[in-house]
């Protein structure tokens, strides 16, 4: 009886071994992709004030009257970008397609490379918030002194005046903020001849 048991400890202790090695190996799978899980879990269901995608607005509009602001964002200080919204706010009723336009400018020396995020506030509006169209999450790059003016249209979905908890809601901020791409050193550095090119 005695003689079996250090074969069922070895066969436990394996179980464990597995079961550690599998949750390790898991780990290491979703620390790689956490940042795009992340944004599809937030894109999906408004988290965090992430807005939403529609491909055109509804037919009918609602009833209610929400004032969207704009802000905009440069995170990135070795960017050298200036970046503004063209209008500071707009009074839409539910449901109404708007077009609105931020403006970026590089104010660098160099060619760079920006990309913008963006969410709402307050973050319970995220949901209801809905862009037809948007320059998010795209390469944007712009020479020394280039600027370019960027679309973002967009609707309040008229589904925010059935929920409760959005009741007080009269006013959603609509926030994009850029950031040097994360390859853009790589992408620059490749394309510069070596320090020594041209040196006898």
């Amino acid at each position: 009886m005695t003689g079996g048991r250090p074969a069922a400890t070895a066969r436990a202790n394996r179980r464990v071994g597995f079961a550690v090695a599998g949750v390790a190996v898991g780990m290491i799978a979703l620390a790689f992709a956490s940042a795009p899980l992340y944004r599809l879990f937030c894109q999906v269901t408004g988290y965090g004030g992430t807005t939403q995608r529609a491909a055109a607005a509804p037919a009918e509009l609602g009833t209610r009257t929400v004032t969207v602001r704009f802000n905009a964002n440069v995170a990135s200080a070795d960017l050298g970008w200036q970046f503004q919204p063209l209008q500071s706010e707009i009074r839409t009723v539910t449901g109404e397609e708007h077009l609105a336009f931020y403006k970026v400018r590089n104010d660098s020396s160099l060619p760079t490379v920006g990309v913008a995020t963006f969410n709402v506030t307050p973050h319970k509006a995220g949901p209801y918030f809905q862009k037809i169209a948007c320059f998010c999450f795209n390469e944007q790059e712009l020479k020394p002194g280039e600027s370019m003016d960027m679309p973002v249209s967009f609707f309040v979905d008229p589904a925010i005046e059935k929920d409760p908890n959005l009741r007080d809601v009269k006013t959603i901020t609509l926030s994009y903020t850029f950031f040097r791409a994360k390859d853009e050193k790589a992408r620059l550095s490749q394309s510069m001849p070596p320090a020594s090119a041209g040196v006898n």
